[in-house]
């Protein structure tokens, strides 16, 4: 799915300050042209300052980025991590009839499911999650959109909590606001770094990876990530990295091709390793 005109044109008048638009025309920023995400924003949270944007205000599908808002909620709501639960018929995928190697029956803490969630974007994982959440997952789909609302993401809707649906949309510049938040969390952390995570399901063991391959590199220093995909997303990923010790945000949506994302992220570590200082000083507040 593109931007639409609208919110191209949004863009141009409210997101885009002429501080930042002045900078976008230096030579250093001209060698991220070749970035195949329809929309990226790279900020730097120490200095609270935007690095690079491109049409961060497009309001677009987010596949299972949703699944960071989905974590936050559990983890606010204080809930059990050491309560059972147990995946039923309720949480089969009957959007996009997903396959799933978590079997219905499964009975796991809500810690591992949400370990599942994170690191492997196990999506009957996160339906169990919401599903367990008080007053089901209708009541927690709203603690999504009020959770999304306190931390200013003004452009943010939910309306359940695994990303499968197209009508989970947010803007680059919203999950910026969702990674800052998500990476106090020590749990979504670890969890979303994890590379190895190994379930039993009855007398067989299930190992899961991590959907990141970028955490599994010597370049990388990731303190936290989330990838997705559906159709109308395209390949989407966001990551709070350090690169030259400085903690950097990245977002990154609908990216065509199966590792564009990830080429896309080099491209910018590459890029912020080379050019940093020059970047930091022209960059605009966020």
């Amino acid at each position: 799915m593109r931007p639409s005109i609208f919110s191209f044109l949004l863009l141009l008048t409210a997101f885009l300050p002429p501080a930042q638009a002045r900078a976008s025309s230096g030579e250093h920023v001209a060698r991220l042209a070749t970035l195949q995400s329809s929309a990226v924003v790279i900020v730097d949270p120490a200095s609270n300052k935007v690095l690079y944007q491109k049409n961060p205000g497009a309001v677009m599908p987010i596949a299972s980025l949703t699944k960071l808002m989905t974590a936050l909620v559990v983890l606010d709501a204080r809930q059990d991590l050491k309560q059972v639960l147990t995946v039923t018929r309720a949480d089969v995928d009957r959007l996009k009839h997903s396959s799933s190697r978590l079997q219905v029956g499964t009975r796991l803490t809500r810690g591992d499911m949400l370990h599942l969630a994170l690191m492997s974007s196990e999506n009957r994982a996160a339906s169990a999650l919401g599903r367990h959440y008080p007053g089901g997952t209708r009541k927690f789909v709203a603690a999504m959109n009020r959770k999304a609302r306190a931390l200013g993401m003004k452009h943010t809707r939910y309306v359940e909590p695994t990303g499968l649906s197209r009508h989970n949309v947010s803007t680059p510049a919203d999950l910026a606001r969702l990674v800052v938040a998500a990476e106090k969390k020590p749990l979504i952390r670890r969890y979303s770094t994890d590379h190895r995570f190994v379930i039993r399901q009855g007398k067989t063991q299930t190992v899961y990876g991590n959907t990141n391959r970028l955490t599994s590199s010597a370049r990388w220093r990731i303190r936290m990530q989330k990838t997705g995909y559906i159709a109308e997303a395209g390949r989407c990923m966001v990551l709070y990295a350090m690169v030259r010790k400085r903690p950097t945000v990245m977002v990154f949506l609908d990216a065509q091709g199966k590792f564009s994302h990830a080429a896309d992220a080099n491209r910018v570590r590459s890029w912020l390793a080379r050019f940093g200082a020059r970047v930091l000083a022209r960059a605009s507040s966020w």
